[in-house]
């Protein structure tokens, strides 16, 4: 009788410490991976929005062309957009597209580039990426899409 109840007890009794420490480690292991996959998702995000940004300028860039009648040149840059260019050729009719130029996600300048480098008759968006350096892997030009 008394060796039942010792087990009763004992069963009742709750965890023991080693029982606690096993699904601690367990919950730490599968927060672990699941905070190692969503790291990747960061980045799947800024690439879309560097591609609702190349489409964005993209048609700034088509309104300015219907408006100066040409694309602005590699040397006037995507600033054609906000500022009326002064160096030749000096559009006609010029009105301001955009109030502020966007930034890529991390925080750079987008690059311009007329004619484009695949393309020679359409312009051509750049973002250097990641490590914010030109002509490296992670580059993107809107003429990849």
């Amino acid at each position: 009788m008394k060796y039942q109840r010792s087990i009763r007890k004992r069963l009742a009794a709750g965890f023991t410490l080693l029982e606690m420490v096993i699904v601690l480690g367990i919950i730490a292991v599968l927060l672990g991976g699941s905070i190692a996959l969503i790291g990747g998702v960061g980045d799947g995000a800024k690439l879309q929005r560097v591609s609702a940004d190349f489409n964005a300028i993209g048609s700034s860039l088509k309104t300015y062309k219907i408006n100066a009648g040409t694309y602005p040149t590699t040397s006037q840059g995507l600033d054609a957009l906000v500022t009326k260019p002064t160096s030749t050729p000096v559009p006609k009719r010029w009105t301001q597209v955009l109030k502020k130029l966007p930034q890529d996600p991390w925080m750079q300048n987008y690059t311009y580039k007329f004619p484009g480098t695949k393309d020679p008759s359409e312009f051509e968006i750049f973002s250097n990426g990641k490590d914010g350096i030109q002509g490296t892997d992670d580059d993107l030009s809107s003429q990849d899409e």
